[in-house]
């Protein structure tokens, strides 16, 4: 029988490409006898070297294979990042990716494609692999929260129960009657389930990835371990979905890359020092990930409330949105502002005790492995659902909308100084044992992934 091929595709946008490179080179090192090709854009190549030098790193069995951006590369740069996402989506749909599929076949010595294992994101990957140059199983991955996952492949029923606009009279009321989303309430969906412009280009982006997970996957990679989310959940996406596999978080697949101390290595605003100097558990980190940016207004009143909460904070924030904070805040010297950070080894400090998110699900999970309790602002996708699972789950809060100072100081010094903080720190605490038992020797998330490698290695046209 002939060795098996996996193909693994990212979704070259935001932080999906480290997180599928990460994927991409566990599964070379657990599986030496397979041939893994990593697919992604140039451009996404490109900042992966600039992020890491030994990020492109070939070990025997792993390759790289670029696939179309959209456009020409030089002329992207400018071009704003929906548009970039709309170009590529298209190209790859028109032909791009088939391309790139035969690529790969071409750059393992002509071994044919024996499985795609794709981001969910790159929908149209099904039909590539689907079709008769390849027909090979189709593997997505979903690297957002399982709770909003679910509330995806339930959309259509959603929609039949409360309608493609939710009367606002129902924002507060329970999901009882769809398994799994029990404790959700209809203002805690993800955006284009039954809110928002149905025709917004990301909305239908993320209707055709429902479409094709109920209509063509052997099988869908989880990125949560087994302990985090609710057993009602698993159970609501089980009924959904063939044989989902849970064995994340992502970030902490074994490498032939020591990434964390790579990341250590590249602090270029001295983060790390900083932290160094504060007792533990005293600092708040922020950071509303790298696509999400709050409104002038917003970030004012955040500024304000951290600088009320009186505890020293640091600040993932880009440059651009410098002049909107309060005249002289940089100067006060309360906090730390900083266009990048780190973040992993920044959250796992031991001055860091709260942070301060949007509720991106990978930003939650960094949260849970290093045991900080969270605030979180939502704004779009599925934040607003990952924020309710935070809350639920017991290790943080919400800051309520409109944001304002009083509120922002209110729920930091909550987290870092009052029982309710010191209750969410002890459940955080008791969900990074849980990470760190996942991932020993005989642990959930690493003998799922032993399974998830079998599983692809041995599938077949």
């Amino acid at each position: 029988m002939a060795s098996a091929h996996v193909v693994v595709i990212a979704f070259p946008f935001s932080s999906h490409t480290v997180m599928f490179l990460r994927l991409a080179r566990a599964l070379a090192a657990a599986a030496p006898a397979a041939t893994v090709s990593f697919v992604s854009t140039a451009s996404s190549l490109a900042r992966l070297r600039t992020a890491s030098a030994s990020a492109l790193q070939v070990q025997g069995n792993l390759r790289f294979v670029e696939v179309r951006e959209g456009g020409a590369t030089g002329e992207m740069a400018d071009v704003p990042l929906l548009s970039r996402v709309l170009l590529f989506m298209a190209s790859a749909e028109a032909g791009g990716l088939s391309d790139a599929l035969e690529a790969a076949r071409v750059s393992a010595g002509g071994a044919r494609v024996s499985c795609v294992v794709a981001d969910a994101f790159m929908w149209m990957s099904a039909d590539a692999a689907a079709a008769a140059a390849v027909a090979a199983p189709w593997v997505p991955v979903w690297t957002g929260g399982p709770s909003a996952l679910l509330a995806h492949l339930r959309a259509d029923a959603l929609r039949r129960d409360l309608g493609e606009q939710a009367d606002a009279s129902r924002a507060d009321e329970l999901l009882t009657s769809h398994l799994g989303l029990g404790s959700y309430r209809v203002r805690d969906l993800p955006d284009g389930i039954v809110s928002g412009d149905p025709n917004y280009p990301f909305l239908q982006l993320l209707r055709r990835i429902e479409q094709q997970l109920h209509r063509a996957s052997t099988a869908v990679a989880l990125n949560t371990f087994p302990g985090l989310v609710p057993q009602e959940v698993m159970a609501g996406l089980a009924a959904e979905l063939p044989n989902c596999v849970p064995f994340g978080p992502f970030h902490l697949l074994p490498s032939t890359e020591d990434s964390a101390a790579a990341a250590a290595a590249t602090d270029p605003n001295g983060c790390l020092a900083w932290l160094d100097g504060h007792p533990a558990r005293t600092v708040a980190y922020v950071s509303f990930g790298t696509v999400v940016a709050a409104g002038p207004e917003e970030l004012r009143e955040l500024a304000a409330g951290l600088e009320a909460a009186g505890a020293p904070f640091l600040w993932s924030l880009r440059e651009e949105s410098w002049p909107h904070l309060p005249p002289g805040f940089m100067e006060r010297g309360v906090g730390l502002v900083v266009p990048w950070v780190p973040q992993v080894q920044v959250l796992g400090h031991a001055s860091v005790g709260a942070f301060v998110t949007h509720a991106g699900w990978a930003s939650v999970l960094e949260g849970v492995c290093a045991g900080v309790p969270m605030a979180c602002r939502p704004v779009l996708s599925d934040q607003r659902t990952n924020a309710r699972s935070v809350h639920l789950w017991g290790f943080g809060t919400t800051i309520d909308e409109p944001v304002t100072r009083a509120g922002v100081a209110a729920v930091v010094s909550s987290l870092l100084n009052d029982d309710q903080g010191a209750t969410m720190w002890a459940r955080m605490q008791e969900m990074r044992g849980k990470v760190a038992s996942a991932f020993a020797p005989g642990g959930s998330s690493r003998n799922n992934f032993d399974k998830f490698v079998k599983m692809v290695c041995a599938l077949s046209p």
